[in-house]
């Protein structure tokens, strides 16, 4: 049997919006203009670009923004290939990132956790350096229910990794960890699941969680809760900021409107939905 040709009407539809596609350059000829954006990166942002993603596409119908987690610095290698259109970086760049355009979202503090049910309310800066060099083993040493320690540690690419070694001075071949966990999201179910777990993640992140009823707990550190008010307020001790990156600076079209729309005030309410500090009055 033939197949049925398209209405007249379909073929109208589809090309009124080839045309919405295009635009008119200074010499009168057409060009067409992109309606997709690919972000990839960090775990800690992936879900925040989602959702600014999908508020900008209801603006805006015709386009379409994929987010792809992957790691800080699957976004940095993408941006700088060209694969992606913006790379999602939860960390300050690096010396040798500097070739790198850098436009700063939000900040977001990295806080340690622990199973919900562990009576631990707080370490000390030596005591989280000696947890994850292996010289405390045991929670009856820091105040807490006798047993061995669990340590969940981040795999090499995440910017929650960089932060945290930086902050407690470490070098990643010292660390004895007993589980690697990639996305915030793994870590974060890794220690959920078991008592004797420690970890660190996205503060924004495991408010989320807690929120919904995941067995998790964040802890003080040196005294300081591990609360996004305390990161707004400049307060807690670990802390970074929340980045999109590119090659060049985006001039016209999508990718320019896009990030005017998440560096602006209209994100913010968004921005603090998932715990994050707005930088944007």
């Amino acid at each position: 049997m033939p197949k049925s040709k398209p209405p007249v009407a379909a073929w109208l539809g589809l090309m009124a919006l080839l045309l919405c596609f295009a635009c008119t350059k200074a010499d009168g000829t057409q060009e067409a203009v992109s309606t997709r954006l690919i972000l990839t990166g960090s775990s800690t942002l992936a879900p925040l670009l989602t959702d600014l993603a999908a508020s900008y596409e209801r603006l805006h119908p015709e386009v379409r923004i994929d987010v792809q987690s992957g790691g800080s610095g699957r976004g940095i290698r993408d941006a700088r290939s060209g694969v992606a259109d913006f790379g999602m970086v939860s960390r300050d760049l690096y010396a040798e990132e500097s070739d790198l355009k850098v436009w700063t979202i939000a900040q977001d503090g990295v806080g340690l956790i622990v199973h919900a049910s562990n009576p631990v309310r707080g370490f000390t800066a030596d005591q989280v350096r000696a947890i994850y060099r292996g010289e405390i083993t045991d929670w009856s040493l820091l105040g807490g229910d006798p047993g061995p320690i669990t340590v969940v540690h981040k795999a090499a690419g995440r910017a929650t990794l960089g932060v945290f070694l930086e902050h407690f001075e470490l070098k990643n071949p010292e660390v004895k960890a007993d589980i690697l966990a990639g996305e915030n999201e793994h870590a974060i179910k890794t220690i959920a699941g078991d008592p004797r777990a420690i970890g660190y993640v996205s503060i924004g992140n495991a408010e989320e969680d807690i929120l919904h009823g995941v067995a998790i707990r964040l802890v003080d550190l040196e005294g300081v809760p591990a609360t996004s008010e305390q990161v707004s307020a400049g307060i807690f001790p670990m802390t970074r900021a929340l980045n999109l990156v590119a090659l060049e600076t985006p001039q016209a079209g999508l990718a320019a409107d896009f990030l005017r729309y998440v560096t602006s005030s209209e994100a913010n309410q968004q921005i603090r939905e998932f715990s994050y500090s707005p930088l944007t009055p």
